[in-house]
């Protein structure tokens, strides 16, 4: 690797050439401060827009000032980052940008985890001086995202997001000038655009400007209703990433603390969506099964490869971009909706209670599924199947709005019967997990053995995409290859080799969020810090190795629930219950 030798602060540095002053100062303990930048290496997503110009420094004593994030070194260059002069032009900077930001942090989203209040109390201002007219602009609120753009300070980190990593292509600056703001085109709501509500803008802004619509306060009124029973799912990525809300490390499993906090806080029962994992298994495996069985007789019209369906925003994005593709997903529901469909349909019938007098909340760590919850088809005569969903974050602070000392707290089990489910049912929250789950399943029903190492390591890692071969699992001589992407512009780079027919697959599995659930748009904010997911990561794939059954259909209340209800995977009543339908989107 080539170097230059380079000076900061008087200190002698030996930096990669074409490094940038940001990084290269990184290097040696130098803090430069910023705000428009974000660096998630590891997915090769880089943002140095040099907008908010909080990180201008000296360079050879030159008059003008240079923006850290986006200067590269060169052979020589004398750099200082901490003159006098330089912190007053950033308390400056700083100062500008907050004369035209809202002061309401004590009721802000992003209140205790805005990066412009922390550089604001780093630099210890207690007033403005510049005071003057701000920009008014009209806020925009669907079921799971707010859009509250008097906040925006134009870094333009959600911009990047949206266009460069999930090519959705929704947000852009839009005016000129003071009116200047990031908006859909023709400043449309983003219900009438094609987002897919990942999450991914919110998880990147640094202020309140991007926000999920909170629901913790229905979730209250539900609680406080007595004629109600209100019942919770909890996602597999969310006990692995909630600890960090309470100052446990990325990737702990707190999945007994969290069930205790959902009983103290007052549900009626706590329940997993791992069951309701196993049981997408059920019906995914089987379906991926009747289509390489018709395959292998003859049928060569069967439509592969099968497309994982459990990720609502993904769902969303092949309806508005592949529209021509929507006969390859499998018809299966998200666990979420087959949680609640069983709940509403068969649970609730079971004790007794009616339908609408059920309540079912999801805590997941994805802000989609609050979109996924309000969609028709997910209802029954105006009931969602899904009445209120709420985010990892959400649930963190209604833990802490019940004033429950999390950390204090016993551990204890979920409510039987969805609280049992396999390892299988758990990896669902990381890339490549559902894929392998169904794999599991899927070997021992086409081929009719036991299968004894379930861990397809082939199908795991973080690469934005790539393909397995599963050589136990033959096609007309060649093993089963399946596609994974992470990310929807890897998923999109996937689907186009596909349907131009460069890659041949047989199965797919995509997530809209980078590691998948565990990098979900409502979990705990990492800030750019992708070791965080791979912590999370490792933590879900944890909790897999060590379960006794690893495999979903060997789950005893799985197979119960099929004896005594549902019939066969795929058969008659599981297709009327757990599976979907999807839409052209495309306009």
């Amino acid at each position: 690797m080539e170097t230059v030798k380079i000076k900061i602060n008087g200190i002698e540095v030996e930096s990669p050439k074409h490094a940038t002053i940001l990084a290269a100062a990184k290097s040696i303990g130098v803090r430069i401060p910023t705000l428009c930048q974000l660096k998630m290496g590891d997915i090769g997503y880089v943002h140095d827009p040099a907008s908010c110009r909080m990180c201008v420094v000296e360079v050879n004593e030159q008059e003008n000032l240079y923006p850290a994030c986006e200067t590269k070194v060169y052979e020589g260059m004398e750099i200082i980052t901490n003159s006098a002069e330089l912190i007053q032009i950033r308390k400056n900077i700083l100062e500008l940008i907050l004369s035209n930001h809202p002061k309401d942090c004590l009721t802000c989203s992003k209140s205790g985890e805005c990066e412009l209040q922390d550089l604001a109390d780093e630099f210890k201002i207690k007033n403005i001086r510049f005071e003057g007219e701000k920009s008014v602009y009209r806020s925009d609120s669907s079921p799971a995202i707010i859009r509250d753009m008097d906040k925006c300070i134009m870094c333009r980190r959600c911009e990047t997001m949206c266009n460069k990593i999930q090519t959705c292509n929704i947000l852009s600056a839009v005016n000129r000038g003071f009116e200047t703001v990031v908006a859909p085109s023709h400043e449309k709501d983003l219900e009438d655009t094609a987002c897919t509500f990942c999450g991914q803008c919110v998880a990147v802004c640094p202020v309140g400007a991007l926000h999920e619509k909170d629901y913790t306060w229905e979730v209250v009124d539900m609680l406080a209703n007595p004629s109600k029973t209100v019942i919770v799912q909890v996602a597999p990525a969310v006990r692995v990433a909630l600890g960090e809300e309470f100052g446990h490390k990325p990737g702990t499993d707190v999945t007994g603390k969290m069930v205790t906090a959902l009983r103290r806080i007052g549900f009626d029962y706590v329940f997993d969506t791992n069951f309701a994992a196993d049981l997408t298994i059920m019906e995914e495996a089987a379906e991926l099964k009747s289509r390489v069985v018709r395959y292998l007789d003859g049928d060569k019209d069967v439509k592969l490869p099968i497309l994982t369906s459990c990720c609502p925003a993904w769902v969303k994005f092949i309806e508005h971009n592949f529209p021509d593709m929507l006969d390859i997903p499998s018809t299966a529901k998200s666990p979420q909706q087959m949680f609640s469909a069983i709940a509403k349909e068969f649970w609730a019938k079971e004790m007794g209670i009616k339908r609408e007098d059920l309540i079912v909340v999801s805590v997941m760590p994805c802000l989609a599924k609050k979109y996924e919850a309000s969609r028709e088809e997910f209802s029954k005569d105006g009931n969602p199947d899904t009445d209120i969903s709420i985010s990892t974050r959400e649930l963190a602070s209604l833990i802490n709005q019940s004033g429950i000392s999390f950390n204090m707290l016993q551990e204890e089990e979920f409510d039987k019967p969805f609280g049992m489910s396999s390892g299988a049912a758990n990896i669902f929250g990381r890339t490549g997990g559902v894929i392998e789950a169904a794999t599991r399943t899927a070997y021992e029903w086409i081929t009719g053995k036991e299968l004894e190492n379930v861990d397809f390591k082939q199908l795991r890692g973080l690469e934005g995409s790539r393909v397995a071969e599963i050589p136990e699992l033959q096609i007309d001589g060649a093993p089963l290859r399946i596609g994974i992407a992470h990310g929807l512009g890897d998923a999109r780079k996937l689907l186009e080799k596909v349907k131009n027919k460069e890659e041949v697959l047989h199965a797919i599995e995509i997530m809209a969020c980078k590691g998948g659930c565990i990098g979900g748009g409502g979990q705990p904010y990492h800030h750019g810090k992708f070791s965080i997911i791979k912590k999370r990561f490792d933590g879900i794939q944890a909790i897999d190795s060590g379960k006794k059954i690893r495999k979903s259909h060997e789950n005893p209340y799985i197979k119960e629930l099929y004896e005594k209800f549902l019939g066969e995977p795929m058969g008659e009543k599981a297709h009327e219950l757990l599976h979907t339908k999807y839409f052209s989107r495309k306009k």
